[in-house]
């Protein structure tokens, strides 16, 4: 699609628009966010490990994870996306929400720092650490139909499919399934407001760490991007471990970085009977 003059012009008065929101919004300028996570680097201790799991390509898993638990998903092949929902494991109806995701936080790129916020204003998951910030929280997981047009007749798995059974088995139905954010979908967005697969911003070895900050159910999904340029349909397993976090700190990054996250861990202490400043604990 090329845009006409009119509706660059009419894009440039949005951006600027959203930019004095962003100001206005902001009381306090934000931490600055670190560097990626070596590939190398945040070791696990291994007395700390519960879990380990290999979702194989194409399927999905579903686990519940205690406040204060951490899920490492790695990317062994560097050819996956996993695709992610959450719930508020005691009242399901509180569930992940990518869009507010990334308009309270004030950013589309999903980094280390960075957190996934429910419809309730809450904070369900930190991003701990993170080895290449190329995810995507706005185009969202493969269908039936993406699949067919990617890779034509056949018998695919998708990520819609696998999130309806994923609740299913996790006690809810299809209208618990809701908008998705996908990692390790290196997606970004030309100067033409297209969206643009940019495949050397993943590479073997990538993980991410999102850490419970309630009791949540988990469903995630090993299946391709809508947008992923690759002729054949991955054939890639990805790995799960499961272990116990340390305890935050105060200066803790995920619940410091933005004013937004700092009232998302308030709401999280309200909710929880603690007083405010135990969201910074």
């Amino acid at each position: 699609m090329i845009l006409t003059e009119e509706q660059k012009a009419e894009v440039a008065a949005h951006t600027r628009r959203y930019n004095e929101l962003k100001a206005a919004g902001q009381e306090h300028a934000p931490r600055a966010l670190p560097s990626p996570t070596a590939r190398d680097g945040a070791l696990i201790a291994a007395d700390s490990i519960i879990h380990r799991e290999v979702i194989p390509a194409g399927w999905y898993w579903t686990t519940r994870l205690n406040r204060g638990d951490a899920l490492r998903i790695v990317n062994t092949s560097g050819k996956s996306t996993v695709s992610l929902l959450a719930w508020n494991a005691a009242d399901p109806s509180e569930r992940l929400n990518h869009a507010d995701t990334i308009k309270v936080q004030w950013a589309a790129r999903l980094q280390k720092g960075r957190v996934l916020l429910s419809d309730m204003g809450r904070a369900l998951l930190g991003i701990t650490e993170d080895t290449s910030a190329a995810h995507d929280a706005v185009v969202g997981g493969s269908t039936s139909a993406t699949n067919l047009a990617n890779y034509g007749d056949g018998n695919f798995r998708n990520t819609r499919d696998n999130f309806i059974l994923a609740a299913m088995k996790l006690g809810l139905d299809r209208r618990d399934v809701h908008p998705c954010v996908s990692f390790f979908a290196p997606v970004a967005i030309d100067a033409d407001g297209k969206f643009v697969w940019s495949e050397g911003r993943r590479e073997k070895g990538d993980f991410v760490e999102l850490r419970a900050e309630m009791d949540l159910l988990i469903a995630l999904s090993n299946c391709p991007h809508p947008l992923d340029p690759a002729a054949a349909y991955p054939q890639a397993s990805v790995e799960i471990v499961r272990y116990r976090a340390d305890a935050p700190t105060a200066d803790d990054l995920c619940r410091t970085a933005t004013a937004e996250a700092v009232r998302a861990y308030e709401n999280n202490a309200l909710y929880f009977g603690e007083a405010l400043e135990g969201a910074a604990r």
